[in-house]
């Protein structure tokens, strides 16, 4: 399997963002099941921020690294 970025630079602190804020509000705002759930979506969109390889843009072929990178 060939892990290569795949995710632009843009898309990334988005990511890490959209990551972070769930994962407050699952720890600190929502009980319960929907508390885990938003906390499990935060943590993978914080790894693939961090990494930058998104598994599901791979397996649809997405894409947002520019062309010159």
């Amino acid at each position: 399997m060939n892990i290569k970025p795949n995710e632009g630079p843009i898309d990334r602190i988005i990511r890490a963002i959209a990551g972070a804020v769930l994962l407050i509000i699952g720890i600190f705002l929502v009980q319960g099941t929907l508390g885990i759930v938003l906390d499990v979506i935060g943590v993978i969109l914080l790894i693939t921020a961090a990494t930058g390889f998104c598994a599901l843009y791979a397996l649809f072929g997405f894409n947002t690294i520019g062309e010159g990178q």
